[in-house]
């Protein structure tokens, strides 16, 4: 279905047109003058097709013509014409025009044009949506993405499994918190590639790397001439992201005043352009991330509530690494054979004391640190396996190499010997101070009482 303005100073012909129109299942804008249908045309985003008269009093068809084609290139429009101004009529196609119709018309006609310059205006808005897309993946977008990447077997990393198993199959929003590095794009893609959406655009929006006036047109576009520089009109993220899935990574950067506009475009589903007048509707699920604590941010006055409400629908919190400690010999597989074929093929796997390092190590770079830790060690690495000495420097000394990697024993018992042996140094440090002591494993309190009555350890 869609919706078509008829323009046309004749009444009996605009109501006609506009009968046989809604006869089809069409919606109908009516207009009685270039200047009204004009207006009409401006105040509204969803217009598919327009049909106008070309003679008429005051703003004539060919002026509506160059008026509505300025305004919108995609948007098909059609004139009616006496049969003595059919040159005219041409004139007109040439400035644009899909195409003409000359009185007196049938109505079998009338429905074959609007058939075809419905077809035509999906296909344009198809075109201009893949050009927009390819643009942006042209600017370094990553398209690779797999819900086997989600690695872990840990109880935290599970959680986050089933939360995002449920929440892909719907619509409602998701917002994800988590330390900077923990992933929280690659599980907005995997919620964007097991819902519905999956065969739309996934685009991604970095809100703390731009600047206000920047952020505003990226998200919702501009119109050419909205400010220095804008040489032509540009589609938004939101409309990029129509009928797929926006990723608003960083969202507590946005500035106050542009969240105003976020929340409106949240509520309604529908955006302008800077410097335009349309009101677009968009069909765009948001997917949004932080590494921060916006509960602190609204205390500060700096993120408005309702926008976090907003946002919040479905909350979704990613582990720090040193939550899931028992995930890094997973992790370190899973990037020794995704880099090892790029960066080092002659490597299948990672010696002991080195996994020891990395496992006593407190990541505070998270999966992504660890990612570019496995890199750089592939990079040095000689023989067919990952070694203390090929790890970054700053994983060969220090508290790490204090810590002693049995020998002869299976992994299971290598990670307990050194979760006992981390929880003995941490204790130590905090001179017995157990909540100090917690806080320096990044563990709740509750859980270190727990560990220290498994492995023993006393006051």
């Amino acid at each position: 279905m869609g919706t078509i303005l008829i323009i046309d100073d004749n009444e009996t012909i605009r109501e006609g047109l506009g009968h046989t129109i809604r006869k089809m299942g069409h919606d109908t804008l009516l207009a009685g003058s270039g200047i009204d249908g004009v207006k009409q045309f401006k105040s509204r985003g969803d217009i598919d097709f327009v049909i106008s008269d070309l003679k008429m009093d005051g703003m004539d068809g060919v002026e509506v013509l160059r008026t509505i084609t300025a305004a919108n290139p995609d948007v098909p429009t059609m004139i009616i014409t006496a049969y003595g101004t059919v040159d005219t009529a041409v004139e007109a196609m040439k400035l644009g025009a899909f195409d003409f119709i000359t009185k007196p018309f049938a109505p079998e006609l009338v429905r074959l044009k609007v058939e075809r310059a419905l077809e035509l205006a999906s296909a344009r808005q198809a075109r201009r949506k893949l050009e927009a897309h390819n643009e942006y993946l042209l600017q370094g977008a990553d398209q690779r993405y797999n819900f086997a990447e989600l690695i872990g077997t840990s109880d935290k990393i599970e959680q986050v499994f089933k939360v995002v198993t449920k929440v892909a199959v719907t619509d409602s929003t998701v917002l994800i918190t988590g330390e900077s590095g923990t992933g929280k794009e690659l599980v907005a893609r995997a919620i964007h590639k097991h819902s519905k959406r999956a065969d739309g655009p996934f685009i991604k929006v970095n809100c703390g790397a731009l600047t206000e006036t920047l952020l505003e047109s990226e998200l919702f576009g501009h119109e050419k001439g909205a400010f220095t520089g804008a040489i032509r009109s540009k589609m938004g993220r939101f409309e990029m992201a129509d009928g797929g899935t926006l990723f608003l990574d960083e969202i507590g950067d946005v500035p106050p005043s542009m969240q105003v506009k976020l929340l409106r475009a949240l509520q309604e589903q529908e955006i302008e352009r800077v410097g335009g007048e349309a009101t677009i509707s968009v069909d765009t699920r948001v997917i949004s991330a932080t590494n921060k604590n916006l509960d602190e941010e609204i205390s500060a006055g700096r993120f408005r509530q309702d926008l976090y409400y907003r946002l919040h629908i479905i909350p979704l919190h990613l582990p720090p690494l040193r939550e899931r400690r028992d995930d890094i010999p997973l992790l370190v597989n899973h990037f020794i054979e995704k880099l090892g074929p790029k960066v080092n093929e002659s490597i299948r796997a990672i010696a002991d004391d080195a996994l020891g390092r990395l496992m006593a190590y407190s990541w505070p770079g998270n999966v992504r640190e660890l990612e570019n830790v496995i890199e750089q060690a592939l990079v040095f690495a000689e023989g067919d396996q990952l070694t203390v000495s090929s790890l970054p420097a700053f994983l060969q000394g220090g508290d790490a190499e204090t810590l002693d990697v049995p020998k002869e024993m299976s992994l299971p018992e290598i990670l307990d010997d050194l979760e006992r042996q981390l929880i003995l140094k941490a204790f130590k440090k905090a001179k017995g101070v157990k909540t100090e002591t917690a806080r320096l494993l990044g563990i709740k309190t509750s859980a270190l009482y727990y560990k220290l009555d498994k492995y023993g350890i006393s006051s």
